[in-house]
């Protein structure tokens, strides 16, 4: 079987206690754009976040979740620990994100020919990774 599509980007939800600044980082800091915010299925409210064709559903449950996930590395646990961005101006969203005082884990790096990265914490501790290539894969 293979997925059909109906859209050429996936859609990511993040669960957080701390809606406020999840949704400062991303949408005023980084720029997405607010859709909506509805209620959640399940309690609490979803700040739904547009991301080019990308949707980032900022989750803040009424009751807080009794486990986080493992902070630090990529390799430090299983599951998703990161998720991509592929930018023109990866200067400029590491020096903003660095003036508002967010953590860069990663700093600019060059990991291939024409391949360079940098990897920053959200609020929450999440890795959100930034790469400038020539031509996007």
């Amino acid at each position: 079987m293979t997925i059909a599509l109906k859209k050429d980007s996936i859609d990511l939800g993040i669960v957080t206690t701390n809606g406020d600044a999840m949704v400062a980082f991303y949408r005023d800091l980084l720029g997405f754009t607010e859709e909506s915010q509805t209620p959640f299925p399940m309690g609490g409210v979803m700040h739904r976040l547009r991301c080019g064709t990308s949707l980032i559903k900022i989750v803040v449950p009424t009751d807080a979740p009794a486990q986080k996930p493992a902070p630090g590395p990529i390799t430090r646990a299983t599951g998703v620990r990161y998720w991509t961005m592929i930018v023109s101006n990866l200067g400029e969203i590491l020096a903003a994100t660095e003036a508002a005082g967010h953590k860069t884990v990663v700093p600019i790096t060059e990991v291939r020919p024409g391949v360079t990265i940098a990897m920053v914490e959200d609020p929450d501790g999440n890795w959100v990774e930034f790469v400038d290539m020539a031509e996007p894969a």
